[in-house]
């Protein structure tokens, strides 16, 4: 196995400063990387999206490159990354070692077979070909076997696995690894490019060094982790790695010196590395640019960022949208502002008040008479859970999911109660925030009863009564007082509600007195079935 390093300062890197590194530190930084024997140098991109800027790093031809490669290449590979479908090929020359050597291609998953067209089309112009599919782990199985056949028709000079976003750890790596190394033609090198979202590129590079097979690899590293967000893998200490390590002979001196005479003066103004945005963005799989557009406002807590991350369709987490994430910013800033003035409603309303909570359990059809006493008396807030009960008028309805707010909006002259996750199409209601009303309890943890127990403690209410707190039984038809509300569960998922339920209503009660109307399971000491 023969382990390369490719070096991509002047592209990822490039992220940081808009590519504008200046000419003179162009050609130092492509020499002290020769210099350092690293083995594939990458000096920017080759786009056609912008037009050059002298000094820039975005090139709009590969013979714009060739004045900044040394003379004397020494044992080093020079590339230039592509965007597909971002440089009409037309324009590209025939390879004839003046310039770059080869051209990294990246594509999103929908471009896949047009991509890999234009990357044969690359080929056959001499070009060492690189195929990147972005965002690798976004792949089924199936679909990366597909894109692998297709590479093996092209034969390529190397085929990546892209951590576009820095969430593969070591397992999800080695799946798709071992994927690829074995439907693989066997002289097709794999390459690894990673970001540092979780701080596992290091480790993860490691872990590819370490399996000692036979077929080739290429590790993307930037000198000082230079990148966007979190930054890269950084050049000095993997090399560092590979020398005590895999008997590399890399130099570290030309190395340093770029950090010193050119990136330090970059980073001063122009921070990478570590932050709980960009861990954010990671944990939700998603384009590490929402997060800098979110952190960049200055409006927002972690968790608020990560809030408005988790609302991010499917079809919009690979690239970024800015227009798209403004308007889930905007939405949710209205949604913080409207459960402010929620609160402070809401918590003149249930302060120092006794409250009856009903919830849909079937005994409250055999116990009208004993709720009715309880909301009757003086100082008493009623709340229904979900649902409008048939005998009983709640002075409020709390709703927990869309689906029930579309059964009781409009049909009650109580007043309701939403938590923010229900996006409703009317300023008629009152928002709290569900962030705050969740629980630690897997199976039950947003509950919608349990969320306004919470909600009770929080806006210090005296006291809770629960009636139709029935708990759940295998027969679920017998669960509810209105036979529309059933669901059918399995036995296991009964048990899991059942348990968690009782234990979390047994912790609340520590913090207000919880008093039974109608008879629960979660009166018990044990829960049965």
């Amino acid at each position: 196995m023969v382990i390369s390093v490719l070096d991509c300062t002047l592209r990822d890197g490039g992220y940081i400063n808009q590519w504008q590194f200046g000419n003179k530190n162009i050609s130092y930084i492509l020499k002290n990387l020769v210099d350092a024997e690293v083995d594939i140098i990458e000096c920017g991109y080759i786009t056609a999206k912008t037009d050059y800027v002298d000094g820039s790093s975005q090139y709009d031809s590969v013979d714009r490159i060739s004045q900044f490669i040394p003379a004397n290449r020494k044992k080093s590979m020079f590339v230039g990354m592509i965007n597909y479908n971002e440089y009409t090929l037309e324009n590209l020359p025939i390879c004839d070692n003046s310039s770059v050597d080869g051209i990294r291609v990246t594509f999103h998953k929908k471009d896949m077979q047009k991509a890999l067209k234009y990357c044969d089309e690359i080929s056959k112009k001499g070009y060492k070909v690189f195929v990147q599919p972005m965002v690798s782990v976004s792949y089924s199985d199936d679909e990366f076997l597909e894109l692998i056949r297709g590479i093996n028709l092209l034969n390529p000079y190397a085929v990546y696995l892209v951590d576009s976003f820095g969430v593969m750890k070591r397992k999800d790596l080695l799946r798709l690894f071992y994927l690829i190394d074995h439907n693989l033609s066997s002289d097709i090198k794999v390459g690894y490019h990673s970001h540092n979202n979780l701080q596992l590129a290091y480790s993860n590079a490691q872990s590819l060094v370490d399996l000692k097979i036979k077929r080739d690899l290429i590790i993307d590293s930037s000198v000082f982790g230079m990148g966007r967000g979190a930054g890269n893998l950084n050049t000095e200490l993997f090399i560092e790695y590979l020398n005590e390590n895999n008997d590399s002979q890399y130099k570290q001196k030309p190395i340093l010196q770029i950090i010193d005479e050119v990136l330090n003066n970059i980073y001063l103004t122009n921070y990478w590395g570590y932050s709980l945005p960009h861990y954010i963005s990671a944990t939700h799989n998603c384009h590490p640019n929402y997060a800098s557009y979110l952190a960049e406002k200055n409006t927002l807590t972690i968790e608020d960022i990560s809030n408005i991350l988790e609302n991010i369709s499917l079809e919009k987490k690979n690239g970024f949208d800015k227009d798209y994430m403004d308007s889930l910013y905007k939405t949710y800033q209205s949604i913080q502002e409207n459960t402010i003035e929620s609160i402070i409603e809401l918590e003149k309303a249930f302060r120092d008040k006794n409250i009856v909570i009903i919830a849909s359990g079937s005994s409250i059809n055999k116990n009208t008479a004993e709720i009715k006493h309880e909301t009757e008396k003086n100082n008493t807030v009623t709340i229904a859970i979900n649902f409008i009960p048939d005998h009983i008028t709640p002075d409020y309805i709390f709703v927990g999911n869309l689906r029930r707010f579309k059964e009781v909006y409009g049909k009650t002259q109580a007043k309701i109660i939403v938590t923010s996750n229900i996006h409703v199409p009317t300023n008629n209601v009152k928002i709290v925030r569900y962030i705050d009303l969740i629980n630690d309890e897997e199976a039950v943890s947003d509950n919608s009863g349990l969320m306004f127990i919470k909600l009770m403690i929080l806006l210090k209410a005296n006291k809770v009564s629960l009636a139709g707190f029935d708990g759940y039984s295998y027969d679920s038809l017998s669960n509810y007082s209105v036979e529309d509300l059933a669901f059918i569960k399995s036995n296991e998922t009964v048990d899991l509600l059942n348990g968690g339920i009782h234990k979390v209503i047994k912790e609340f009660s520590k913090q207000i007195p919880v008093q039974f109307i109608t008879k629960s399971k979660y009166e018990l000491e044990e829960v049965g079935k």
